[in-house]
Parts: structure tokens; sequence; C-alpha cells
């Protein structure tokens, strides 16, 4: 395999993920290609044997595996960053650490279909949901949202299963600058919304990768005011790229759906005045509201069926 000219770059970030890193790295080194790939690897200075097993990866197989890495933590956008910035390939592949890709076909299959449609920006195809804690496994996404619209209210469109054009994702970086937006608590959320509303995402209805649900992490955590923030922030991302890219004309369902979504978390969970002060609070920021069932019909519900502690 010829490093120097892969079609494909596969970007892995990594952070002390020890008991899932040789996963993910096998993953991708059992995929069967026409074409030439590099994997690139951006541990962000772990603590754990990340580091060490990355090292001993990139070592076994020289040709075909390069680390970026650097002695102490940059954080999560900047190891992301610049481990695209390494990727050398016309398409680029993502894969987070601590998931792993199950088809040794993903890559041959998006290709094919990135070579035929030069209108294309990005494919993804199905996944499923791996929960570490009871080893169950669930059908992701549900749907089957590409458009920008409904890709605003809820992404359907897994991390580890997309392949981009690497001159379009340069293009998002000089574009949107997602280095100055540090409330954004994801990477991945705005990109797929930038290819939504600028090219043309495609689906494969095949699932070739697994997302690994943890029982503590950004985006699935027990604390429903974690559960809360992190979807405000995605919705707060829609926010923008609907003002930037949709002209706001989506900015209600928007806010409705952000407070929607909150306020059904603390129905089940939270005391009845933090229900309230949520939703006073998005009532004010939007008093349209106020017309809304969900707000009043939700309080009922918490009143009448809150669960014991």
């Amino acid at each position: 395999m010829n490093l120097s000219t892969p079609l494909v770059s596969v970007c892995i970030t990594a952070y002390n993920q020890e008991k899932y890193i040789a996963q993910a790295i096998e993953s991708v080194l059992t995929q069967q290609t026409s074409f030439d790939v590099e994997l690139v690897v951006g541990d962000d200075g772990s603590t754990d044997r990340t580091g060490e097993i990355c090292r001993e990866y990139a070592a076994k197989y020289p040709d075909r595996i390069r680390l970026v890495t650097s002695p102490g933590n940059v954080g999560m956008r900047a190891n992301y960053r610049r481990t695209f910035d390494a990727c050398r390939g016309k398409y680029v592949a993502y894969l987070d650490g601590d998931d792993w890709w199950t088809d040794p076909q993903k890559l041959e299959l998006q290709v094919e279909l990135m070579e035929s449609d030069p209108g294309c920006g990005m494919c993804c195809t199905a996944a499923i949901d791996y929960y570490q804690a009871t080893g169950e496994r669930k059908p992701y996404p549900p749907e089957r949202y590409t458009d920008f619209d409904r890709l605003l209210l809820r992404t359907t469109v897994a991390n580890c299963t997309t392949l981009a054009r690497r001159e379009l994702i340069a293009v998002y970086y000089a574009e949107v600058r997602p280095e100055e937006h540090p409330e954004w608590q994801t990477d991945d959320w705005p990109m797929w919304l930038w290819f939504a509303a600028k090219s043309r995402i495609r689906f494969i209805d095949r699932p070739t990768a697994a997302h690994r649900r943890l029982p503590e992490s950004v985006s699935h955590t027990p604390s429903h005011v974690k559960r809360i923030a992190f979807r405000d922030s995605l919705m707060g991302i829609s926010l923008w790229f609907d003002a930037h890219y949709g002209t706001g004309r989506n900015r209600f369902r928007i806010l409705r759906e952000r407070s929607g979504v909150a306020l059904w978390v603390l129905s089940w969970e939270g005391t009845v005045g933090e229900y309230a002060a949520r939703w006073r609070k998005d009532i004010c920021a939007c008093p349209r509201l106020l017309l809304c069932p969900e707000g009043p019909g939700l309080l009922v519900k918490k009143i009448l069926f809150r669960r014991k502690k």
C-alpha cells in the first residue's frame, strides 16, 4: 500500500480509551478496498495506555498508520482539527476511538457512491448503538434524515459512519470557524449541518459501524442537568445554522424542540421548581411557546404522576 497517495484517510480521535482503541484501529485495518487507505490517529495526550497502544500499532504498520499527538492535552476541538489537517486523502472517514466498524466493505461501498455522484459532499450509513453497560444493541438512527431542515431538529448521522470530501471539510472549517464557538459541545453536528446546507448528503441503508454508548459521556450521562445542557448546546448549534444558512425560517421549531425536550426530561426528573423555572425561561425567550400544549401538559403530568425518590 502506498501511504503517500491514499484515496481515503481515516481520522480517529482518542482520549483515555485504552479499552476500546485497539478495536477501532483493527476495524480500519480489516477494511477490504481496491484503493489506498491511510489511518491517522490523534491521541490527545491520554493519561492511560491509549497512547502506548497507538504507538504500538503505528510501529507495526508504518506504511498504513500515522500518529498525531503532543505531550499534553489540547482539547477535543483542537485534536479533532489537527487530526483532520494531517489527513491527505481525497475523502476523509471519521471514527471515534471508542466506536468501531462492523462491515469490511464500508469504505468500498461509500467511495463507489461518492465517485459516481460528484454533487454528493458526504455519505453515511446505518449503524448500531451498542450499550456498553448491558451489551444491548439497537439500530441507529431510527430515522433517515439527510435534509437540512429536519437535521436541524434531530441528527440521524452517526459520526462513525461518515465519509466526506476532504476539500469540502476544509471549506467548512474556513467558513464556519467552529473554534470560535466554545459553547458547542460537539464537533460533528455542525459539520453535517453545513454539508446538508451546502452540498448533498446521501444515506446507505446498511449498518457498517457500531456506536458505543457509555454510561458516562458528554452526550450520555445519568445527570439530567448535564443531559439538558448538552441538548441545549445542540439546539444552539441549530439556531446558529438556521440563522446563517436557513434565513431563520426554522427558529420557532428549534426553540420549541429545545424547550419540549428539556421539559420532558424535567417532567420525570428534577423538582417542580426546576420545571417551572425552565418553562418560564423558555417563554421569556419566545412568548409564542406559551401557546404550545406541552408546557402545561407536562407540568400536570409531573405534579400528578411524579415518581417517588
